[in-house]
This record gives structure tokens, sequence and C-alpha cells, in this order.
């Protein structure tokens, strides 16, 4: 195999890999791309801090010492730099090198939600509308989102074909969030089947229905990864948003160890991610990324699995970005506080487009 093979998955008894799929014979718009990621429910505290070591201790047996935990082994480190980079270490090492990031309280760098309501759909609509609308998207009950978003303001911007506007998200909800005019862009989310014609990508639509994680409504995260660069291989687009789902979940069951690893194996994926990208000379040099999440959750041991209005915690979010147009600062110190509704403004700058034009109530591109 060549060296564009970056990730491959086991399908059927062969292999899917983002360097068998070529792209099509068409020439490129020379603009800039935008990709963005989401991890649900993703706390500062590990974001910034790795492992919390009072949170492990809650979720152990009583009689169990911690430094017997194979979780504490393999993510505990004698300082907060140290338990992120073991947590995350390729996400520290674009920050240190070529990104920035945001939402560090005990440096003087915050990022909040404007919504209320601290839980899913009123975040991602957050992020995607740029401003909080509480009195009609007070749920996350799968209703189609009444506003447009700003993925389809891009596309629209930028008379994009829908193929090039894209989301792969693990929470079948994302479908109704990411449009407001169903198929006005390229959505996948759930168990919902991807549907095209390569044998393999057949595959990964049954075995992510087969192999059904315990909660309804999602698919395991590792599905959507592949979905996404598959796509993102083939159909070159402009804008893509995956959304992955697995450390909300795994918080909501009590499972510390499974939510550490789920950030630990999303790292990866933005490490398979970055990697690809930077191998590719139509992404190289003019592709922006900005990776979030929806809604924190508690501080404390107490609290930490749940997030909503009564869990404080669950309103301090996080942005981290690399952009050829931004100067490289890597965490923040003592910065402009910031909030999850200037994301929508802030990409569609990146790729030419005035959100806030339409929007005056959104909040402002990060500059």
């Amino acid at each position: 195999m060549t060296n564009h093979v970056l990730f491959a998955v086991v399908v059927a008894g062969g292999l899917l890999s983002a360097a068998d799929a070529q792209p099509p014979a068409t020439v490129r718009d020379p603009g800039d791309n935008v990709i963005l990621v989401t991890l649900d429910g993703a706390r500062t505290q590990e974001v910034f801090g790795g492992l919390d070591r009072e949170v492990l201790a809650s979720t152990l047996k009583a009689d169990q010492p911690i430094e017997q935990s194979p979780t504490f082994t393999r993510y505990n480190a004698a300082t907060r730099e140290e338990r992120r980079q073991k947590l995350m270490p390729f996400l520290w090492q674009l920050m240190a090198t070529a990104g920035s990031i945001a939402g560090d309280q005990t440096i003087g760098s915050t990022v909040q939600l404007r919504n209320r309501l601290w839980f899913s759909y009123p975040g991602y609509a957050e992020i995607l509308l740029g401003e909080p609308h509480d009195d009609t998207l007070k749920s996350n009950d799968p209703i189609r989102n009444p506003y447009t978003t700003v993925l389809e303001r891009i596309r629209a911007g930028l008379n994009l074909p829908r193929e090039k506007v894209a989301t792969f998200a693990s929470w079948s909800v994302i479908d109704a969030i990411a449009e407001h005019a169903e198929g006005a862009t390229t959505v996948n989310a759930g168990l919902d089947p991807f549907g095209a014609a390569d044998p393999a990508l057949r595959a990964i639509d049954d075995l992510q229905r087969e192999a059904r994680p315990p909660w309804g409504g999602i698919r395991h995260d590792a599905f959507t990864f592949r979905l996404a660069m598959y796509h993102l291989a083939t159909a070159r687009p402009r804008v893509l948003y995956m959304s992955f789902d697995e450390t909300d979940d795994w918080a909501h069951d009590g499972r510390y160890d499974l939510v550490l690893d789920a950030y630990t194996r999303i790292d990866d994926y933005l490490r398979q991610l970055w990697t690809w990208v930077q191998s590719q000379p139509d992404y190289r040099g003019r592709t922006h990324l900005l990776i979030t999440t929806d809604h924190g959750r508690g501080r404390t041991p107490a609290d930490w699995r749940t997030h909503g209005e009564k869990a404080q915690g669950s309103q301090d979010t996080w942005i981290a970005m690399v952009s050829p147009r931004m100067s490289q600062r890597g965490a923040w110190h003592d910065a402009p506080a910031l909030t999850t509704s200037q994301v929508a403004a802030t990409l569609a700058a990146w790729v030419g487009v005035d959100w806030r034009a339409d929007h005056p109530a959104a909040g402002e591109a990060i500059r």
C-alpha cells in the first residue's frame, strides 16, 4: 500500500481505506475548507487536566486502592499537563505546534454556552446557529431544526453541490439538528445506512446495525469516523462535520474508564484526520479545523455523570482551532471570554461567508 493509506477498516474479509477511494476527476474550487469536530459532553476537566482522580475513585469499589486501577495506571501523571497529554496526546501536540485552545479556567480563559438549558440539542443548535433559541429548542426530541444552519448557509453562499457540505454523526438526532431543509446537505447519523455503492461501505452499514451500543439511536464513533473519512476522500467536501458521542454516553452510564478511553480513541481519529489533510494538496494549507463540545457536565464526583441547568459546570465548554489565518497561541491565558455561539460565525468567516449579516444576534467570529 502507499503511504496515503492512513486508516483501514476490516470489513467482509477485506480492507477499506481512504487511499482506496479515489477522488472524482474534476477540478476543485481553490477556496478554503472547514472541518468541524464535536465531542459530546466533553468536560473541561478532562480536556485540560486529563484524568480526574476524585471522579475515578468514586467509580471504584470501596476496598479497591486507586493505584491498583488499570485506568489510573494508564492515565495518571504527576501534573495536569502531563495527564492531559496522556489522554489526548495528538490534540495537545497540535495545539502546541499549530493551533490554539480556549476554555482553561485555571489560566484565565473561559468558553461558555449562551443557552440556559445545557444539554445536547440546544448545545448543538447554538454551535450551528450562533445563538440560543431556548423558547423553541428545549428538548432532545428529533424535531427538524426550525432555523437555517450555518452549514446550509455556507453551501448556499458558495453555491456548492450538497455532497460538498457533509455531516457524519453518531447520535441520530443530529440528522434533524444539522439542517432546516431536509436534504439540503449530506447528513448521515445514528444507524442510518450510508447507502453507497461500494460493497465495503455496505458492509459497514451492516456492521453498525449488528454491533449496536447499549443506547438507542446511537452508533459507535468508529463507524462515524470511517464513513466520514471515506466521504472526505471521495467527495472532497469543502465543509465536513464529524460528531462523536461516546464521551457522553459512557459518562451517563458511570463508566469513567470508558469515557477516558473514548477521549483517547477520538484523539487518534484527530491524528488520522489531520495527517490525511496534510497529505492532500487540495486540503493542505487551506483547511481550518475547529473542535468543541455541545455542553459540559457536573464538576464533582456526585454530578459528573449528568448535565443540564441543575448541574453547575454544564455551561463550561472549550474551543480548539487550527487555521492558516490565525496565529498559533497554544492554550489561551488571561484571554477575553468566548461563547459557544461564536462557532457559527467563525466557521462561515473562514470560507468567506458573513453569518452575522443575516443573524445580528449571533456571536461574533473569533479573531
